[in-house]
């Protein structure tokens, strides 16, 4: 987590991947200060974050440590890393390397991808397996890479990086000194260079070697693993991880910019804008009619493509999100609820709450302090659905279904086979709840007309009754519930897809 610093995000793997019953808080520290030292991550321990496009944070290679640390927390047996050294300068690649070997002494497996290592690094590697094409070309000791190629015709020039020759070789750049009739193969006209090498490989005394090693450790382990097919439980609890999660997504909203300060901000300044725009709208017909419902239409609209920005928030997270929930940190329900409650709710009603306080008295729309009430709860419903819509389906739909709210077009005048759409239009809830709240009870008047607010919500078609006005709530907390749930679904066939 970008907006965490080192010793936070050790701290949240170790709470979550520790059994608190067998480690103590004092445990879990000590096992956190031993990773940083190993790492030598001690500079950086307490940055203020890992690092995000808004935050400035640690380098490539202490992120990397620290990524590794995370996974040394329950002290593994066998490890596996992908491309460790990727988007690192050659010190740093070194030292990452230096740590793995080190590691790898202490009794652990190492397994990890590379491209193009230095020689320094090369000189590391204890079992080397080489691959083109998704063919294998090699799989053995490290040591003894060069001299099988050299059997093979193919001489790697003094002061040449061994890793450089092997890539030559492997892409049919260097040429072996042995004619190709030499070899046994079965089809030699139909064998371009990469096949060559995996035919050499498997009719080698190496490949042999390896199969047999192979074959002496599968007959070792027939019998000695138990539980095969179970589901690993996880360590903690339900509710001990909701407050771990929970914590730490209080904690990224409060440091992301993005998501907290530049939210709260935008609607403060929609909320004045709007409000400038239709300050004190006057009861007298007809802008008092022609304002409000502009007004509302521009509330509405941006209640639902403000908070669409949801959409993002969760991509971002995506790869954190599957890797953390396949690696048993915690339960795909955990997050949901934790980004609900933690992040979503705060980042989303606090905002609305402040817009909506500032835009209705600057609009000078009824005022009784129970329609304002209600104006808030409605434009909280309509944010959170335009939030839940968007965790579930992209802008480009909720932008299609601006256009049946019922105010831009006469829903009498549509297609007939177009007609269900306004059923599941967040705009059409919205702008009903908010205009029967605001024309209900209302006398609007020119000079010599009267015009009670319940004949123009009749000439709309609108039902302004008790319920008339509730169910548009029903149907808006309805979307939410529904959205959520098929969103949390998907992040449940997410998991299962991974």
């Amino acid at each position: 987590m970008g907006t965490l610093s080192v010793r936070e995000n050790l701290l949240f793997s170790v709470k979550l991947r520790l059994d608190p019953r067998h480690y103590s808080t004092a445990d879990k520290q000590q096992r956190v200060d031993s990773i940083i030292d190993d790492l030598g991550l001690q500079d950086c321990a307490h940055t203020k974050s890992i690092g995000t496009e808004f935050l400035r944070g640690v380098s490539g290679g202490e992120r990397k440590r620290c990524s590794i640390g995370m996974e040394l927390i329950t002290s593994p047996r066998l490890l596996f890393l992908d491309e460790p050294t990727t988007g690192l300068d050659s010190n740093t690649a070194n030292h990452i390397i230096n740590l793995l070997h080190r590691l790898s002494r202490s009794g652990k497996t190492i397994v990890f991808s590379i491209h193009q290592p230095r020689y320094s690094i090369f000189s590391r590697f204890d079992h080397l397996t080489l691959m083109h094409r998704g063919e294998l070309v090699y799989a053995g000791a490290a040591g003894k890479a060069l001299s099988y190629f050299t059997d093979l015709g193919y001489h790697c020039e003094p002061f040449n990086n061994p890793s450089d020759f092997f890539l030559d070789v492997t892409n049919g750049e260097a040429q072996s000194t042995l004619d190709i009739t030499s070899f046994n193969y079965d089809d030699k006209e139909n064998c371009d260079n990469s096949n060559l090498l995996a035919v050499s490989y498997r009719q080698s005394t190496q490949y042999q070697r390896v199969v047999e090693e192979l074959d002496h450790l599968t007959q070792g382990l027939e019998g000695g693993v138990g539980g095969q097919g179970q589901k690993a439980d996880y360590v903690t609890s339900f509710w001990y991880q909701m407050r771990i999660v929970g914590g730490r997504m209080v904690v990224n909203s409060l440091r992301n910019p993005q998501t907290s300060y530049a939210q709260l901000a935008l609607n403060i300044f929609f909320a004045l804008l709007v409000g400038l725009i239709y300050y004190q709208i006057p009861l007298t017909l007809p802008e008092a009619l022609q304002n409000r419902m502009g007004a509302f239409f521009f509330l509405i609209i941006n209640m639902v493509f403000g908070n669409l920005s949801a959409v993002e928030l969760f991509i971002n997270e995506r790869a954190l999100f599957i890797h953390e929930n396949s690696s048993g940190y915690y339960r795909t329900s955990v997050y949901f609820l934790s980004k609900i409650f933690a992040d979503l709710i705060p980042n989303r009603i606090v905002p609305i709450l402040i817009f909506s306080a500032i835009a209705y008295y600057m609009m000078g729309l009824k005022p009784a302090f129970t329609s304002f009430l209600l104006f808030t709860l409605t434009m909280s419903l309509v944010s959170l659905a335009g939030v839940s819509l968007a965790f579930l389906v992209s802008a480009s739909v909720s932008s299609f279904a601006m256009v049946f709210g019922g105010f831009l077009v006469n829903l009498n005048s549509m297609l007939s086979w177009l007609s269900w759409l306004k059923w599941i239009s967040i705009f059409r809830y919205g702008l009903e709840a908010v205009t029967i709240n605001e024309f209900k009870g209302q006398i609007f008047y020119s000079n010599t007309t009267i015009l009670p607010g319940e004949v123009y919500l009749e000439t709309q078609g609108i039902d302004y009754s008790t319920w008339g006005f509730w169910q548009n709530h029903v149907a808006l907390a309805g979307i939410i519930t529904v959205c959520m749930v098929l969103a949390y679904i998907q992040l449940r066939r997410i998991n299962r897809w991974k």
